[in-house]
């Protein structure tokens, strides 16, 4: 039996006729199949964007022949384009402060392996979570973080980053402001959550706000981060009913599973390079 590598794909470049018969055609010649395809054109901005999962037979191509053999077709249609080997996983850095669930639930997903990922380390501005981060046998750090110490306390993530050869962040209910330098450094490449009433009920005790307005839907929306703090690019949300019979517990409740969820399909979409960047929005193949 013949074993292979899959491989991903993925491209944006301004439309025009002929690009996905040129890039299946690139498949083709590299004695490739396609496992799965999408693509998708923004009338808007007149953009194409296509993703493209294929298998190679293990005595073909590696990654770095395939990227050179896929130069001249990106080069033709001024695509910016990147190629993954699917046997790599995605390493993510975790960084929480003092609310757990995204964190645990990550890092369950992740030990059963639902998740395409590699978790180095788990990053906290405080210490409350280190032993349950250290039962579950991944590194603990804890970067204690002051309004004067935020250029000194980044420059150890960025450390971190560089030592893991870590692809993404998470920001998992992380309770700090970037900074516009690290948010823009990073760009595309940190994930943050937080629950949808915003900016509808900001500061303290948002669901307590929420139930004395009598809300019907609890959502959570999962996004890059930007120097503008909860408005960069949306990659996924959700909702969730709820009545005049919850109490601001039991609204709590139902927030942080929300949570849960779309922050960990986020990172599912990110981990398997299904979101691209589009201007300020992004293009997600589900």
């Amino acid at each position: 039996m013949t074993t292979s590598t899959d491989f991903v794909l993925t491209l944006t470049c301004p439309d025009k006729p002929g690009i996905v018969h040129e890039v299946s055609g690139f498949v083709v010649s590299s004695g490739g199949n396609i496992v799965e395809s999408a693509q998708f054109w923004d009338r808007g901005t007149d953009t194409f964007a296509m993703r493209l999962h294929f298998a190679v037979p293990d005595a073909g191509l590696d990654a770095g022949a395939l990227r050179d053999a896929f130069a001249a077709t990106a080069e033709k249609f001024s695509m910016n384009f990147e190629l993954h080997d699917l046997r790599r996983k995605s390493r993510v850095l975790i960084m929480v402060s003092k609310f757990d669930h995204c964190m645990l639930d990550l890092l369950y997903r992740y030990r059963i392996g639902e998740l395409n990922i590699e978790i180095p380390a788990v990053v906290s501005n405080h210490p409350d979570v280190a032993d349950l981060v250290a039962a579950r046998k991944v590194p603990f750090f804890h970067f204690p973080v002051t309004k004067d110490t935020k250029r000194e306390q980044e420059q150890q993530v960025r450390d971190l980053v560089a030592r893991e050869n870590i692809d993404f962040i998470v920001l998992a209910r992380y309770m700090q402001i970037l900074s516009e330098e690290f948010c823009n450094d990073f760009a595309g490449r940190v994930i943050n959550i937080h629950h949808s009433f915003l900016p509808g009920f900001k500061g303290a005790r948002p669901y307590h706000q929420a139930y004395e307005r009598g809300v019907k839907l609890i959502g959570a929306t999962a996004h890059y981060a930007t120097a503008d703090l909860d408005e960069g690019p949306i990659i996924e949300q959700a909702v969730s009913r709820v009545t005049h019979a919850h109490t601001p517990e039991q609204l709590a409740a139902v927030g942080r599973d929300v949570e849960m969820r779309v922050l960990a399909r986020a990172v599912r979409f990110q981990a398997e390079h299904r979101v691209m960047l589009n201007g300020g929005k992004t293009i997600v193949f589900e």
